[in-house]
């Protein structure tokens, strides 16, 4: 008789729960009392789990149950019972790497590749490892796998392969990659991708809780994002020269409005990135010189909901700006905080209302998105700028204030105060000095 026809027909004969056949039992026990008995077959437990190797060989006692059968008790906990039950029939099922569908999921893998490990039974070891390695995890199954796979020592390592630390050579390289393509002028088609790669390159800058941050930058990383973000600088001044050059209604237009709008959304988040890595002064200092221009461009359009969100666009980028003027990130001379100050207070004044009244209508085609802390962060900013001039200039910031028919935001009765206490002890606190300087030169 042909030797592959006898393997065939002693393979069909091999059937787990059949008693005409079955040598032996297989019983789980369970603490909580479950008994289970699996009829089956010496032959290919034997050959299939070291475990059941030891237990069905004449130098393991063995105990005989009725019609001659040998007894091997497996005990487990309930929560593993049916990993058991699928172990021992997946012992009946040629793996050889060409059957994908046996695990039904990453759980039930899970839980029959420790059972396999208990029982030593290789080669369902080696198919689970193949499975796991290659199948797509969600988060509560990857957290059971860093439980349960880094105790299966170096057998299971092939799972774990994607949650090892990634070099940090290959760290600056995505970093890198996806900077330059967060600060890129792709079409407007792909503008959910861009800012998607936007968030994650701000999620690798930042400490959380419990995490350092994925990229620490050195010297040659700043210099790249430097380089990266003043080409995208370039392309807006080179949209903002054409805009203060043309017609009194070109912001308006359809095309320049999406791309005037797009280039201030991604200066906004390179604030994000520059801040982040402390390499502000080149882009204020930008920003400082076109400020005029900006605000020219700005104030041609008219009020559509559109023209009104780029307004606010550019009120955000602007409240980034003066945040590191006015908390010293970037230190300017007297003369260009001033002047930084009269362009944008009076432009912040006027453009709130249109903001506030273009949200409130319900009849607008676009969602304004608004920092629901920008104002509040804006007027503090404008506070911590006036109070480092000089008190006459000061004096002159408060005087059109109180003049203004915009008086309510910002509100700068907080600055307001502190210069008036100023100025009424100005004098008692310049005299005692000059008292002490007089004291400490007559000192012999």
């Amino acid at each position: 008789m042909d030797t592959t026809a006898v393997k065939e027909e002693e393979k069909i004969a091999c059937v787990i729960g059949d008693r005409s056949t079955s040598d032996v039992v297989v019983r789980l026990r369970t603490k909580e009392g479950r008994d289970d008995w699996l009829y089956c077959h010496s032959e290919i437990l034997v050959k299939n789990s070291k475990f059941f190797a030891e237990r069905l060989s004449e130098s393991w006692p063995t105990l005989a149950i009725i019609d001659s059968r040998n007894c091997v008790d497996v005990y487990c906990q309930e929560s593993n019972f049916d990993h058991h039950v699928n172990l021992v029939r997946l012992l009946y099922v040629v793996i050889d790497g060409s059957v994908d569908d046996l695990w039904h999921g990453v759980r039930n893998a899970l839980g029959i590749i420790q059972v396999a490990v208990e029982l030593g039974c290789q080669q369902i070891v080696t198919a689970c490892v193949s499975y796991l390695e290659a199948v797509a995890w969600e988060e509560a199954e990857e957290e059971e796998i860093l439980k349960i796979v880094p105790q299966m020592g170096l057998q299971a390592e092939p799972i774990l392969a994607r949650l090892q630390p990634v070099k940090h050579s290959a760290l600056v390289n995505v970093f890198l990659s996806a900077v330059r393509f967060a600060t890129s002028s792709p079409p407007p088609s792909m503008n959910d991708l861009k800012s998607s790669v936007q968030e994650q390159l701000e999620y690798m800058l930042t400490e959380d809780d419990d995490d350092s941050p994925l990229v620490t930058a050195d010297d040659s990383i700043k210099i790249e994002v430097k380089e990266c973000v003043n080409k995208l600088i370039s392309r807006f001044n080179s949209s903002l020269i054409a805009l203060f050059c043309g017609s009194t209604e070109s912001l308006s237009e359809a095309g320049n409005t999406q791309l005037f709008q797009s280039y201030l959304t991604d200066l906004l988040w390179a604030c994000q990135i520059l801040s982040k890595l402390e390499i502000m002064r080149e882009f204020v200092e930008y920003w400082f010189d076109a400020s005029e221009k900006i605000i020219r461009v700005l104030e041609q359009g008219s009020s559509t909901t559109e023209v009104i969100e780029i307004k606010l666009r550019a009120v955000e980028v602007t409240s980034k700006v003066l945040e590191a003027i006015g908390y010293g990130v970037v230190t300017l001379p007297t003369v260009k905080r001033l002047h930084v100050l009269k362009l944008w207070l009076p432009f912040v004044r006027v453009t709130k209302p249109l903001v506030d009244s273009a949200s409130m209508n319900s009849e607008s085609d676009v969602l304004l998105k608004i920092d629901g802390d920008l104002w509040q962060l804006l007027e503090s900013t404008f506070v911590s700028i006036i109070l480092a001039l000089p008190s006459g200039d000061q004096a002159e910031v408060f005087t059109e204030w109180l003049e203004n028919e915009y008086i309510r935001y910002p509100d700068l009765t907080e600055a307001f105060d502190v210069w008036c206490y100023r100025s009424k002890v100005a004098k008692r606190r310049l005299s005692s000095l000059g008292d002490a300087h007089s004291m400490i030169n007559s000192v012999p």
